[in-house]
């Protein structure tokens, strides 16, 4: 076993392979970018080295720079995780002339995969089924359309050197090929400077099977069964799960043999992935009529493998590790079983409402289930980031992978779903909620599987609110008033009960959710009670609001979170609240929903509308002015400090102007609606 490794990659793969060479007691060197000076795999590694600046090609890619730090921390291998380099033919021979051992398959495996029409001609020598289509050389348009033409409508254009996606068309008719092709051919050379195209049939309701694979330097090679990634969006894997749901033990071994035919046609070695694109003739409810085609081979360890890892117990780093050392295969292909059923869902930083479109931010807020990491279990998270830590542009979009493992594929739903309900992101978009709709929709959680799953869906995964406004906007009082009960004492003009010797004390709140203006008002009762009224007019939601502390979570970012009981117009949740400046982030058990909190005070002065007039928006207390009668003052400066429930609030100065009188004093009370100053505006 090697005493020393380098790790070429970042993040939450990183992390993992350090995790497992700390098991084994090898020592392990993280490279690190400007972007990444304090990320959490640089602290997961013995040793860092600066290697450029925040672009993958500044520092990621930059192999020199690697094999370099290599040599002057002496590894002797160099784990190259996913994407990246990982899958480099230069790059695995750089190593090997380096005196490095490429802990990944030889280069003439990662050269031979690397090109699909090439990929294509190799399997099919091999007899591994591929889909009916055109892999030769001879990229003539009118050839090409012919062979199209013979393979019948509807085909799949595909870049030969392509991948994620890109350089890919799906054709109709006759009539629209050329067209479709001359577009795929422009992405393909300025996406892999390579136009050269495949054609094959386009395979209806189609499923994405894979198969994990393992070979050693002693010719052995098995197959650790087969992961489903069907549901897609944009060509990229949103859940995997294994074992595929409907596999038939008869399909599995085919399917399997297939895969290790693949893997020793180029002299494989290590982890490799072969997937399959499955037809589904008889339908979702036929899983015995599947038929698979060779669609390509990732010379690499997968994103999801750790759903391979959660049904054999096996640790897949371990046996690279092991593989790359030169030991043989742990364990024969006999010795292999399934055991349950597991889930990976990623999380993203992403908007699925507005295209999927990748997100920065801070990780304000970053709580997680109970879990393992990068170890076996029933719940396990994966990931490279701190609560804290800032998503950048720079790298993917991936926060973490989730992973859950049940006895059945109902066991795992189950815990998939609490789990994601468990995880609290705030600070930045993500695709946490969408998961959970997924999970819960119809076509998942009966296994109807295909890559549309997605579009097919899409009705119940997009722009849904499952947690309704008035009781997203209850949870916020509750969780202000929780705040300044906080601070009570036993002196009982500290009480923030809203107690009044006669008459009845009503609070205002105002609430923004996206474009609409929600106001609130809550009536403090005689006997204790809480009346509050959501919305206004015969919309309004209107009933007792019952709430109780069940915990307070640790300080998150600028402000602190609330686990409370919530009872509101017939509506009952456990929701945690976590205030980040003025917007109100309320996760529940049923889903999750922000509302903007409008500070009344603040924002008195916000419109100019009054002509200058700046009013109390509730009863309170003057504590100061900041300003007098004929001074000059900027937009956004300070005025006046009011208190209301023993929280102080600042005034500021609507636009700039000059302050033409005082209308109170220091310490005298007002009245809702009382004009404090006069300001002329300009």
């Amino acid at each position: 076993m090697f005493k020393k490794i380098l790790i070429a990659n970042r993040g939450e793969i990183a992390c993992r392979v350090a995790a497992t060479a700390r098991r084994l007691g090898v020592k392990t060197v993280a490279v690190y970018s400007d972007a990444d000076a304090r990320a959490k795999h640089v602290a997961a590694c013995d040793e860092a080295v600066h290697i450029g600046g925040s672009a993958p090609k500044e520092s990621y890619l930059r192999w020199e720079a690697i094999l370099d730090a290599a040599k002057a921390t002496g590894a002797e291998a160099i784990h190259p995780g996913y994407g990246f380099l990982s899958e480099t033919e230069d790059f695995a021979n750089a190593c090997t002339a380096a005196g490095l051992v490429f802990i990944g398959p030889p280069a003439s495996a990662i050269n031979a995969m690397g090109l699909k029409a090439e990929s294509k001609r190799l399997m099919e020598q091999a007899q591994v089924p591929l889909v009916p289509g055109y892999h030769g050389a001879n990229q003539d348009p009118a050839l090409l359309q012919a062979e199209a033409d013979r393979i019948g409508y509807p085909v799949l254009i595909k870049a030969s050197a392509g991948g994620g996606g890109k350089g890919m068309r799906a054709v109709e008719k006759t009539e629209d090929f050329l067209a479709a092709l001359e577009s795929c051919k422009r992405e393909a050379i300025n996406s892999f400077g390579d136009d050269a195209v495949l054609i094959e049939k386009y395979v209806q309701r189609p499923r994405h099977i894979e198969i994990q694979v393992f070979g050693d330097t002693h010719g052995n090679c098995v197959y650790l069964f087969e992961r489903d990634c069907s549901v897609q969006r944009r060509h990229q894997k949103v859940l995997e799960e294994a074992p595929a749901p409907g596999m038939t033990p008869e399909l599995r071994a085919r399917m399997g043999e297939a895969a290790v035919a693949a893997a020793r046609a180029v002299n494989y070695v290590g982890a490799g992935t072969v997937e399959f694109i499955v037809e589904q003739p008889g339908g979702y409810d036929h899983p015995e009529q599947m038929k698979f085609y060779f669609m390509e081979m990732n010379t690499r360890l997968q994103v999801e493998h750790p759903v391979t890892e959660a049904i054999t117990g096996l640790d897949l780093v371990e046996w690279q590790l092991r593989v790359a050392s030169g030991e043989p295969l742990p364990l024969k292909q006999e010795d292999l079983r399934i055991h349950g059923h597991a889930i990976e869902a990623r999380i993203c930083a992403e908007n699925p409402d507005n295209q999927f479109l990748p997100a920065t931010g801070t990780l304000n807020v970053y709580r997680k289930p109970v879990h393992s990491s990068f170890a076996r279990a029933d719940v396990r998270v994966d990931d490279g980031v701190r609560e804290g830590d800032t998503i950048s542009p720079f790298y993917d979009s991936m926060v973490a992978k989730l992973i859950v493992h049940g006895d059945t594929r109902e066991q795992a739903l189950a815990r998939l779903d609490e789990a994601l309900a468990q995880t609290h992101i705030v600070g930045l978009a993500t695709n946490v909620q969408f998961l959970r709709h997924v999970v819960r929709s119809a076509s998942f959680a009966n296994a109807q599987l295909d890559t549309a799953l997605i579009q097919r869906e899409q009705a119940v995964l997009f722009n849904q609110q499952p947690v309704s406004l008035p009781l997203a906007v209850a949870a916020a009082v509750a969780e202000t008033l929780v705040q300044e009960r906080a601070g009570e004492g036993v002196d009982p003009f500290s009480k923030t009960d809203g107690w009044r010797s006669h008459g009845m004390f009503q609070r205002r709140f105002a609430f923004e959710d996206g474009d609409a203006h929600i106001p609130a008002t809550l009536a403090y009762l005689h006997d204790g009670a809480l009346r509050l009224t959501v919305g206004e007019g015969e919309g309004a939601a209107v009933g007792l609001l019952s709430f109780s502390p069940c915990a307070q979570a640790p300080a998150a970012g600028d402000g602190a979170a609330w686990r409370l009981d919530v009872s509101f117009a017939g509506e009952h949740t456990r929701a945690t609240v976590y205030m980040q400046g003025e917007r109100a982030h309320v996760f529940t058990p049923r889903g999750a929903r922000q509302v903007v909190e409008v500070d009344l005070l603040a924002h008195a002065g916000d419109s100019t509308a009054e002509g200058g007039r700046l009013t109390a928006p509730m009863p309170g207390k003057v504590v100061s002015f900041a300003v007098k009668a004929g001074e000059a003052v900027k937009k956004g400066q300070p005025l006046a400090v009011m208190e209301a429930m023993k929280m102080e609030h600042t005034i500021a100065a609507p636009a700039d102007g000059t302050v033409t009188e005082l209308l109170f004093a220091p310490g005298d009370q007002v009245t809702e609606g009382a004009e404090l100053l006069k300001l002329s505006i300009g």
